[in-house]
């Protein structure tokens, strides 16, 4: 069993696809298949059961997957120990629910960058978890804990959210000024069946029963009111985006959140990924505490 029958192995886990494994390591999807008929009959044992869902792994495969995955992380550290700690190079992809992806991971990276010039950084910014254990991200941002699977979790930082609305908003509809004034306003929130997360189900915690303007996205949310469509909860990190954006309710509403910093647990033991986590993770302190500031 050598490295490349490996990697390959891991991208069809990974992708539950030949063709996703090929176009990821741009390899013909027939020579993928003959690759892995190849490793199963070296080892004895199918790796794989072909479904209408894909390629789902064997009970053989499950117990591989962690020995391949250590190989990995093994090869990666040696690649880096060649290279130095000179500067950060390669390519890092870091999956993120939306409101971090679109009001804080855009500047923190960008400055990672700068100081790493020959770092490739990708953002995939979906509203749901991530599954790292199929390599959709190498790192992922989160807003609460994971508590299974074979992962690291690095608390980053608390962040808060108010009730908000834009100054147009509020000079054309009646005064808010108390959590009941909110009944004669129209809500703008998350789709209740599409929230992936419960830390996000803001409008159950502050008592409110239905948004009448829903979506998946907050920045879809954000963008509604700015356009003076109603009231949400929003980031504070967000609100400096828009100066027409005014905090409602203060004293009254005041949520807390925090984010997390997930990683497969083998990438401790690279230097490159422990570097490249540290400077997120402080990179995210300090954005979110600036822009909280400016609010």
């Amino acid at each position: 069993m050598d490295w490349d029958d490996l990697r390959i192995f891991l991208a069809v886990a990974r992708h539950e696809s030949l063709s996703a494994a090929g176009r990821q390591l741009r390899v013909d999807p027939a020579t993928v298949g003959r690759r892995i008929a190849r490793l199963e009959e070296a080892l004895g044992a199918r790796l794989f059961a072909k479904g209408p869902q894909g390629y789902l792994l064997s009970e053989e495969g499950e117990r591989l997957i962690a020995c391949a995955e250590r190989t990995e992380a093994a090869v990666q550290g040696a690649s880096e120990a060649l290279v130095g700690p000179e500067g950060l190079t390669g390519q890092i992809r870091i999956g993120a629910p939306d409101g971090s992806a679109n009001y804080l991971l855009p500047q923190v990276l960008a400055r990672l960058c700068d100081e790493n010039p020959r770092l490739e950084v990708q953002i995939v910014a979906l509203p749901r978890v991530f599954n790292l254990s199929r390599r959709e991200a190498d790192m992922a941002i989160s807003v609460s804990a994971p508590t299974a699977g074979r992962l690291s979790v690095q608390k980053i930082t608390d962040y808060h959210l108010h009730m908000a609305a834009s100054r147009d908003y509020l000079a054309a509809h009646p005064p808010i000024a108390t959590r009941a004034d909110l009944r004669h306003h129209r809500v703008i929130g998350y789709i209740p069946d599409m929230i992936f997360d419960k830390e996000l189900d803001y409008l159950a915690e502050i008592g409110v029963d239905w948004a009448q303007l829903a979506s998946n996205s907050v920045s879809v949310q954000i963008n509604w009111v700015r356009a003076g469509a109603g009231v949400a909860v929003i980031h504070d990190f967000a609100l400096p985006s828009d100066p027409s954006l005014v905090k409602l309710l203060t004293e009254e509403i005041s949520l807390t959140r925090s984010f997390y910093l997930i990683r497969h647990l083998d990438d401790r033991r690279s230097d490159r990924m422990n570097r490249i986590a540290e400077a997120l993770a402080s990179g995210l302190r300090h954005e979110v505490a600036r822009l909280e500031a400016l609010t």
